[in-house]
């Protein structure tokens, strides 16, 4: 079973079938953005095809090949002929970090070092699936309360707006005392319909505002963050989501053989969440200094006793990779909990509170038609 690279002993003109895309005049697409699921995919075919003893060349070439074209086809066709030209895999996809990232470059290069880069291509293929796996869920349960939320705000704003005007038609016609309720529905849609710019045009510009601080801004996009922490509930998702996605990177990296304060920088660099990226740095400082890790993730506020508990013993009996694995197996665990108990409270308080919504309307529009149909009998 091939265990290292193989590399191409042939000229780079030669090193591809002739009837490759490049030699066939097929026009490449120029590099965008390339979805992670493709990558993922890719990893577990090369692994496979690695596992079985089929040279990188070639398998990179028979997945080049099977691949539709657009950007990662692209990819593809250029780190095949970087790797038959005798650049190393890693080297070649360090040239694109659009589709893999520092974490996957370096935990190849820890493969070739280490003459196992089938068993490392595995274990980037079950780490991509499992973080794809939580990263859905954490955005599934983000994104379902926003969406029944912009549903409601929907509904209610058209009433507001297109309905409530005709019944004010109605209701000055008969001249009748409106109730406090309707005074103030009635009032709330003057307002809305008359400054509608401001209304609806004001988050706007606010999510446009949102989204340039928090990518331009540092400072802004860790005042968020933390203040993402501590929302009740989805604070403890993103929480556990944090930990889990340290613990299996950081267990990863150490699995493959990539030394700790390496793999404490590429953690860093690889999560998009400042205040892990600030305790991260943290930990890094006191490995640079000679302590070990424990203590200072302790020190962080970012881990609990269990987790910090855990790393201790693991530095204690050169464990560490295996710890951090079953840390983020059990959080990982937690994590599908957590999300499936926010779903059981997040539905019933917006069916309360839209409940609320739709009665005070009924009951405004209710009373003064009640007053009216006294009046005609």
């Amino acid at each position: 079973m091939a265990k290292r690279i193989q590399r191409s002993t042939r000229p780079k003109s030669e090193a591809r079938p002739a009837a490759g895309p490049a030699q066939s005049g097929e026009k490449r697409t120029r590099p965008g953005r390339v979805k992670g699921r493709l990558v993922t995919d890719f990893t577990v075919q090369l692994a496979t095809l690695s596992e079985a003893g089929i040279p990188i060349v070639k398998a990179l070439t028979i997945l080049e090949g099977q691949t539709r074209p657009g950007p990662f086809k692209y990819v593809l066709q250029e780190l095949t002929e970087d790797v038959a030209g005798g650049t190393p895999l890693s080297e070649a996809l360090a040239k694109h970090e659009k589709a893999f990232d520092t974490l996957y470059s370096s935990m190849v290069r820890a493969g070739e070092a280490g003459g196992v880069l089938d068993r490392i291509l595995q274990r980037l293929a079950t780490f991509r699936e499992k973080a794809a796996e939580i990263r859905g869920r954490v955005v599934g349960a983000m994104i379902y309360p926003l969406i029944i939320g912009l549903v409601a705000t929907t509904v209610v704003s058209f009433v507001i707006v297109w309905v409530i005007p005709k019944f004010r038609e109605i209701f000055d016609s008969f001249g009748i005392e409106l109730p406090a309720p309707t005074q103030i529905l009635l009032d709330i849609s003057a307002f809305v319909t008359t400054y509608w710019y401001l209304v609806f045009g004001l988050p706007v510009v606010l999510a446009i505002l949102h989204v340039a601080f928090m990518r331009r801004s540092q400072p802004y996009r860790h005042r968020i963050h933390k203040i993402v922490l501590r929302i009740p509930i989805m604070g403890r998702v993103v929480s556990k989501s944090i930990i889990s996605s340290f613990a299996r990177t950081f267990g990863t990296l150490i699995q493959a053989g990539v030394p700790h304060l390496d793999a404490l920088g590429i953690v860093r660099d690889a999560t998009g969440n400042e205040v892990l990226i600030e305790g991260v740095e943290m930990i890094r400082r006191s490995v640079r200094e000679g302590e070990g890790i424990a203590r200072p993730m302790g020190d962080s506020g970012l881990f609990d006793d269990m987790v910090v508990n855990m790393v201790d013993v693991g530095e204690e009996t050169g464990e560490l990779d295996r710890m951090l694995l079953r840390v983020a197996d059990a959080y990982e665990t937690q994590l599908d909990r957590q999300i499936d108990a926010m779903f059981k409270i997040i539905e019933p308080v917006m069916i309360v509170v839209m409940a609320v919504f739709v009665g005070f309307i009924v009951v405004a529009l209710f009373l003064p038609l009640m007053k009216i149909m006294n009046t005609l009998q």
